[in-house]
């Protein structure tokens, strides 16, 4: 009886020298890889290429994998590094942040009080620094942990509940003094 094999037995079956192992890693991992690489630098293509290239890494350095149970979380520490890496280039590049903002919104097409509260949240969240940001969107968008985003971030527990609290204070501050009237 062959059952859904665990990323750790796959991990472990390729380091042992299974290259299908490696393929199924791809079919269950790829479009998840695509998706939090697109969901931080806001371009399709560019996120398939960061996809792209975090297989190419993990190929690389799986074999040194010595905890194959945290595949996951490795894997997607590598895509979110990789991601910020080409934010960073980009920004060096182009000088502008308009690759990763939110977009801008006419508050003319606001329906209700509860949309332009959020409108008014989103713009307050865009004024906050990029590590901040990034740990409210984890958080919030995303619904990962604290543990979650202190591995996919690569930080403490602790930095990343700091980082959250830290956030949630300066958007008070900053809502505090938004004119809700327009």
């Amino acid at each position: 009886m062959k059952g859904k094999q665990s990323d750790s037995d796959l991990v472990l079956m390729f380091q042992s020298g299974d290259k299908n192992a490696l393929n199924q890693l791809v079919k269950r991992w790829h479009k998840t890889f695509c998706e939090k690489a697109y969901w931080v630098v806001n371009d399709p293509d560019v996120a398939k290429d960061i996809a792209q290239d975090t297989w190419t890494l993990i190929i690389g350095k799986i074999n040194h994998l010595n905890k194959p149970s945290s595949f996951k979380s490795w894997a997607l520490r590598i895509v979110y590094t990789k991601s910020l890496d080409w934010i960073n280039a980009n920004k060096k590049l182009n000088n502008n942040l308009e690759n990763y903002k939110c977009k801008d919104v006419d508050s003319s097409e606001v329906q209700n009080s509860n949309d332009l509260i959020k409108l008014k949240l989103l713009e307050a969240i865009k004024l906050l620094p990029e590590n901040q940001q990034t740990v409210i969107r984890l958080f919030y968008s995303q619904e990962y942990s604290l543990k979650e985003i202190s591995k996919i971030l690569n930080i403490s527990v602790g930095t990343a509940k700091s980082r959250l609290f830290h956030a949630r204070e300066k958007l008070k501050q900053i809502l505090k003094n938004i004119n809700y009237e327009n």
